[in-house]
């Protein structure tokens, strides 16, 4: 999957370890259930599929393995270290610590390629998944406005010539408030936009809470043509799901 939401996840639980979790949701309702934690069999059996959505959606599901490598890529990294998790929901995953499952998926409507939505299914154990949403939600206000470097890329074979320079990248972030979609406990959105460096990015992210479990939506665009609004049947549909696999 080109967009795995761990990373920012694990950083997410580093904060909420600290005690950084009194903040209020960014949408939230009424608590369901708590429900239980389901396990990587649970979560993949959970996972949207193409009838669930209609004609003309077609949905891929990956669930990573133990141990499975994390893509070799170049990593983003923020001036202001509390910001990391914003960049890091959009990279891949280095690492499988924090949540104790995860199951991933793309969506895709048929001739609507730039609404690709691309998701990440997370299980955590009783609390932890709202720890972990209540952290992230805290970051938003501190980093409206922040910098990234990209981290030196894999090493380059001898005779190759040199690795590419690190380019400095300004990043605004803008928290994105909307109605919770039925069947979600909370809900906390927001968009990332880059406004230097060579190929200008729109980035959108949806963080999910049903019960025990996260969802993290993801959509891509440019400053032009803005990342859109991850499809709300898709995150409704995705969240009954969810709900119906805990109980």
């Amino acid at each position: 999957m080109p967009h795995r939401p761990t990373a920012l996840l694990c950083c997410a639980v580093l904060l909420a370890a600290a005690g950084c979790t009194t903040v209020s949701a960014s949408a939230d309702r009424a608590p369901g259930p708590a429900g239980r934690t389901l396990d990587a069999a649970g979560l993949r059996a959970a996972a949207v599929t193409d009838a669930d959505l209609g004609a003309g959606w077609r949905v891929t599901v990956a669930t990573p393995g133990p141990t499975a490598a994390a893509p070799r890529a170049v990593r983003e990294l923020a001036d202001v270290p509390a910001c990391q998790p914003v960049l890091d929901t959009f990279a891949p995953a280095g690492g499988r610590s924090g949540p104790l499952a995860e199951t991933d998926l793309s969506a895709v409507r048929a001739g609507r390629p730039r609404e690709t939505v691309n998701a990440g299914l997370l299980a955590f154990g009783p609390g932890r998944a709202e720890e972990v949403r209540s952290a992230l939600d805290l970051l938003l206000p501190r980093c409206a406005a922040f910098r990234s470097t990209s981290a030196a890329g894999p090493a380059r074979a001898a005779g190759k010539g040199p690795a590419a320079k690190p380019v400095s990248v300004l990043h605004r972030l803008r928290r994105a408030d909307a109605a919770v979609p039925e069947g979600v406990d909370a809900m906390t959105s927001f968009t990332l936009t880059d406004e230097s460096g060579g190929s200008p990015l729109s980035r959108r992210a949806v963080v999910a809470r049903v019960g025990t479990a996260l969802a993290v939506f993801l959509t891509v665009g440019t400053a032009a043509d803005p990342a859109p609004d991850p499809d709300e049947r898709l995150v409704r549909t995705q969240a009954v799901r969810l709900r119906a696999a805990q109980h």
